[in-house]
């Protein structure tokens, strides 16, 4: 019997996450395993990789008993994941030479500014992105610079380079294939998404030898077969693209214009802008959205660094909620926010500030204000970080943005939702399913195996939406944003 099911492995930044598709890109089955967070110094975040491998292969194997599925059941696998975490490990061995530096981690910062401007000209000229210590280079410098003999390694061939997708990848196939994917390939710092392929002037300048770089393959085509042991038969791998393209896919924006913001740890507004490169003079990032048969669409990108991550914080550090699900009762109990602004740049200002040395304030605290006030301040950070970038697109002439679609634990709380419409003044369009980037894995892998003959045809793989309309009107909408430009203004100011 034909195999009828798709698997897409989504590995993210703090759980590894296996699910089931029927070939509706509707749910059939998961399983999802957190794992640990290593914080070694301040502003330094890594990640064991060996337990991501063990905490996918679990998944993957536990998303088939759960569905009564076994290897030949599954038509392809399509992997989706963490972009920017940067890992090395021994080109026969497989060992780990280090843990995952992840993409949140600020251990470059001074690295990054000691470049200078002529650097950052250069690395936005050729990779649409900002010379920043989120992105993969400058992580990969900091290994071979202090990991002892990991630079004479690197030269000699003995040691690869990859972010998550790379590395999961070489691990299905025992290790026969390096390799990883356009929207990957594009976030390292390391390519140019005008040529594609990987710069020579940009790996002089970060002191990187190109022999422990991957090769770089299209979103969606075959690309390798797993080891057979692993599900008891070989699986066609048909599909890899970063988490946030991924997502982009999964919310059908395949339309020039069209935007998404997927709200996890961190919050990421994609618009997709067709098959021509823009330059932001907003700084946000060009970067690629998808590469299908070797043509390629751009997206311009907005990064916001802390979103369900803020929530997270009230909770485990400040104690002032038992679960996140609580916090949608606390906003709606108050009638305004009372002029109580939390800026949660716990790690920096990602777009359109990229300000690495800003750090968290709360603003406009006065002997009235409660608790459940800073619970509602650092629910609305998220929805004016959103506001920002949404405006830096509008500002680089993104074609008119009808509305928003989004997807993300975060969607779930619907004052939180109810908000961002009234901000935005933008219809807000919640995904029913809210695993969208593991849905555009396998949306790309489905296209990969031959189900789709187009990428405009995934467009038909329609789901059911919640839609939150603007309730205020823009006046109000304008009084609250322009109190948070002045919060944001006065934690910078104070660095």
């Amino acid at each position: 019997m034909e195999s009828q099911f798709i698997l897409a492995i989504d590995q993210g930044t703090t759980s590894s996450r296996a699910i089931v598709f029927d070939p509706e890109m509707s749910l059939v089955a998961s399983h999802q395993l957190n794992f640990q967070q290593h914080f070694p110094q301040p502003g330094w975040v890594e990640h064991d990789v060996e337990e991501i491998w063990q905490t996918t292969l679990t998944c993957c194997r536990q998303a088939l008993t759960n569905a009564n599925l076994s290897g030949v059941d599954i038509a392809a696998i399509g992997i989706t994941n963490q972009r920017e975490t940067t890992v090395v490990w021994h080109a026969k061995t497989g060992k780990p030479l280090y843990r995952a530096i992840v993409w949140q981690d600020r251990r470059t910062s001074a690295y990054c500014q000691g470049l200078g401007e002529t650097a950052a000209e250069q690395v936005i000229q050729t990779t649409g992105l900002v010379l920043d210590p989120y992105f993969s280079a400058t992580k990969l410098t900091w290994l071979l610079d202090n990991v002892t003999g990991l630079r004479q390694m690197a030269s000699n061939g003995e040691v690869y380079f990859g972010t998550i997708d790379s590395y999961l990848l070489w691990q299905l196939t025992a290790g026969q294939v390096h390799l990883t994917d356009a929207t990957n390939a594009s976030r390292t710092l390391l390519y140019d998404i005008h040529r594609q392929a990987w710069s020579e002037p940009l790996l002089q300048l970060f002191g990187i030898p190109a022999v422990m770089l991957p090769k770089v393959c299209d979103n969606a085509g075959f690309i390798a077969n797993t080891s057979p042991e692993l599900f008891g038969a070989p699986v066609p791998i048909t599909a890899m693209a970063g988490d946030q393209q991924a997502a982009l896919v999964g919310q059908g924006c395949l339309q020039s214009g069209m935007l998404k913001s997927t709200y996890g740890t961190g919050a990421f507004l994609l618009a997709n802008t067709g098959t021509t490169p823009h330059r932001s003079t907003n700084n946000l990032l060009t970067t690629i959205a998808y590469r299908y048969q070797g043509e390629v669409c751009y997206a311009l990108e907005g990064s916001v660094y802390i979103a369900g991550a803020v929530v997270e914080w009230l909770r485990d550090k400040l104690g002032l909620i038992k679960a996140s699900a609580d916090t949608e009762a606390i906003a709606a109990e108050l009638e305004s926010n009372a002029g109580v602004y939390l800026v949660p740049a716990f790690t920096g200002l990602g777009a359109p500030y990229w300000d690495a040395d800003a750090r968290g304030a709360i603003v406009g605290l006065t002997r009235a204000s409660s608790s459940n006030h800073i619970v509602r301040a650092a629910l609305e950070s998220v929805v004016y970080q959103t506001l920002d970038v949404v405006n830096a697109m509008r500002r680089d002439g993104v074609a008119a943005i009808h509305a928003l679609k989004v997807d993300g634990g975060m969607t779930a709380n619907g004052w939180l939702m109810q908000y961002l419409a009234d901000l935005l003044q933008l219809p807000i369009e919640s995904a029913s399913v809210q695993e969208t980037s593991a849905r555009g894995a396998a949306m790309l892998a489905a296209l990969g195996v031959g189900w789709f003959d187009s990428i405009a045809a995934l467009a038909k793989l329609q789901q059911a939406r919640a839609s939150y309309q603007p309730q205020c009107s823009a006046e109000v909408a304008t009084v609250y944003y322009q109190k948070w430009v002045t919060a944001v203004q006065r934690t910078r100011s104070n660095m």
